[in-house]
């Protein structure tokens, strides 16, 4: 049995809002305690000690935080720099941002501070999912906490440094959560992702040079550099460092968020955080680990893998935002998997042909598949369709709409194959009519 972590080593000490979420209460946690001095050791300081935590991005891809901080220019020239934190969190399965937002704010406004400092960022721009409204107002009332106590804002936290942050409400598209698109959507334009080059570093929001952190990777940061990096490296594996926000949903006895250190097996994740799975283990017939966009994983490889970067890549799915989606023997995953295929069809921006046209000619075939209504040879066809559309689009969304089918026939080839079979053998012969 893995060990599990320990309350005093976890970073979001009111995931759970039982406390107070206001400055004072924040402060009592830890919050804001000794950030000047975090501060007055430097940029450089900063950076390296970002690397060298070996923080990986929690929105998704898994980049190193501290190399991707370390791409901005390392002066500022005629245009200014930007911090922009994705707050869109609208990956389905994925709840752990909103709960840092209105439970946690203040370790959010604080690592906008000294991430914006590390890369001499004149403003921070929070950009928020459209449907989060406690949320917004909660986040709001933060920041203008943190601007009455000088926190932020002119001289910020006695520095001398001079620091603005901003919250932007989105209007509820998927699209936006890629980091192009969010920018297109705040700068006021339509939210369509952007050719790359140039990267936001060199030309991002208002062709300025820019950085876009999740919700998580920046507010982990103060803490990180409080308690420093051997005490950060201590949990998980090589190159899967640190503590991770896991939401649990589906079919669990307990759905919840909890923070736990990466590299901890799935299975005790389920069974010591979410009360396991409905029905007993025996009962699971597989599990999404990172959100709806990366490949599900039957409970034959879920009884030993590791909930980190690394292991599930080798499983051929990904960590992605840590939204483990549990399925069990009750679930018709081909129907499940044609769901989350019309999903990604109604949310495609439509700008790339392989997108636009791949994603509902994808969820047309699964719709059929899930009555039964198709052809053998069709799942091959799928398969090859979804290798066009991955890798062939300006942002990762063909991606997220391809993998999910791509798991599914990788795994449950057989149930598509069993229910074409039924299908045939109940379909009424038709017999032309006489003349």
């Amino acid at each position: 049995m893995a060990e599990l972590l320990q309350d005093k080593d976890r970073i979001f000490q009111n995931l759970y809002g039982l406390k107070d979420w206001r400055l004072d209460a924040a402060r009592d946690r830890g919050a804001w305690y000794g950030t000047s001095a975090m501060l007055e050791q430097g940029k450089d300081w900063l950076i390296n000690q970002v690397k060298a935590s070996g923080l990986r991005g929690r929105g998704g891809a898994g980049f190193p935080t501290g190399l991707k901080w370390s791409f901005m220019p390392k002066e500022v020239g005629k245009r200014p720099h930007y911090l922009v934190v994705n707050a869109d969190e609208s990956e389905p399965g994925s709840c752990k941002d909103r709960d840092i937002l209105r439970h946690d704010p203040h370790l959010l406004i604080e690592g906008c501070l000294v991430a914006s400092f590390a890369m001499q960022a004149k403003a921070c721009y929070i950009y928020l999912r459209g449907e989060y409204i406690l949320e917004r107002n909660r986040l709001q009332a933060a920041i203008d906490e943190a601007y009455a106590a000088g926190l932020v804002g002119k001289n910020a936290c006695g520095t001398g440094y001079d620091f603005d942050i901003y919250m932007h409400h989105g209007a509820g598209a998927y699209i936006c959560g890629e980091e192009t698109a969010l920018l297109e959507s705040l700068e006021g334009k339509k939210g369509q992702p952007r050719l790359k080059p140039p990267f936001p570093a060199g030309a991002g929001l208002y062709g300025c040079p820019t950085t876009v952190n999740n919700v998580e990777s920046i507010a982990v940061v103060p803490t990180i550099l409080r308690r420093g990096v051997d005490w950060w490296t201590q949990f998980g594996r090589d190159n899967n460092k640190g503590t991770k926000v896991f939401s649990i949903s589906g079919h669990v006895s307990k759905p919840c968020n909890i923070e736990e250190a990466l590299s901890i097996p799935m299975k005790t994740l389920l069974e010591e955080y979410a009360g396991g799975v409905r029905g007993g283990w025996d009962n699971l017939k597989c599990v999404i680990p990172g959100g709806s966009s990366v490949p599900l994983l039957p409970k034959e490889i879920c009884d030993t893998v590791l909930m980190d970067f690394d292991a599930l890549r080798e499983q051929q799915s990904g960590l992605g935002t840590a939204a483990v989606i549990v399925m069990d023997k009750s679930t018709d995953v081909i129907k499940a998997i044609a769901r989350l295929s019309y999903f990604y069809k109604h949310e495609s921006c439509g700008q790339c042909t392989p997108c636009r046209e791949g994603t509902g000619w994808m969820w047309r075939v699964m719709e059929r598949m899930v009555a039964g209504n198709a052809e053998t040879s069709e799942i091959d066809m799928l398969l090859d369709v979804t290798k066009q559309v991955e890798g062939h689009t300006i942002c990762a969304l063909g991606d997220a709409a391809a993998w999910p089918i791509q798991g599914l026939i990788r795994h449950f080839r057989h149930e598509i194959e069993e229910r074409i079979d039924l299908y045939r053998a109940n379909k009424p012969v038709f017999v032309q009519a006489a003349e």
